[in-house]
């Protein structure tokens, strides 16, 4: 990260209010950085113009890793290793499997989501965070726009911000 970063932080105390600054501030041609909300809003995702997520497919090929990795060692060990007859069965015993494939799969699946989080989310130790304001956690709503990605200045964008409601303007550099 460049330390000559600059945002301009536009605080708002109401979800009405900063859900329709961000379609204002967008028709007026700004780009928005992102905004930090204490509870989700609906609709928020679709205004600022995020993209759908591509976690379910991570999800899905999580899951294949840990079906065919479980898969694997179920049959190299039963079948190769150590054959055993259980019951009368055969070594590749097919429907024995589908429990611990199950269970390998869920736990492939939500260690591979955990991993794909932290690193998603830049959530490794050490990592300083970048917090534009504290009270976005509490009961503030914060817009923020990266001066870098915008063509108008700064004092165009502030009077937009105010205009749309927001209680001030702060500029916050990284």
């Amino acid at each position: 990260m460049d330390s000559t970063e600059r945002y301009l932080v536009g605080v708002y105390d109401d979800d009405d209010e900063v859900l329709q600054a961000v379609t204002t501030v967008k028709k007026s041609g700004i780009k928005i950085e992102e905004v930090y909300t204490p509870f989700p809003i609906h609709g928020l995702d679709v205004a600022i113009g995020h993209p759908r997520t591509r976690i379910p497919i991570a999800a899905f090929l999580f899951g294949c890793l840990g079906l065919t990795c479980i898969f694997s060692l179920i049959n190299y060990t039963m079948v190769f290793d150590w054959p055993m007859i259980i019951g009368g069965k055969d070594f590749f015993a097919l429907p024995d499997w589908i429990p611990v494939s199950f269970e390998g799969t869920v736990l492939f699946t939500a260690f591979g989501m955990v991993g794909t989080f932290l690193v998603s989310n830049s959530l490794w130790p050490g990592k300083k965070p970048r917090t534009f304001d504290l009270r976005s956690t509490d009961d503030r709503f914060i817009l923020t726009v990266n001066m870098a990605n915008n063509k108008k200045s700064e004092s165009e964008i502030e009077s937009i911000l105010k205009a749309t409601g927001a209680i001030e303007v702060n500029v916050k550099q990284f």
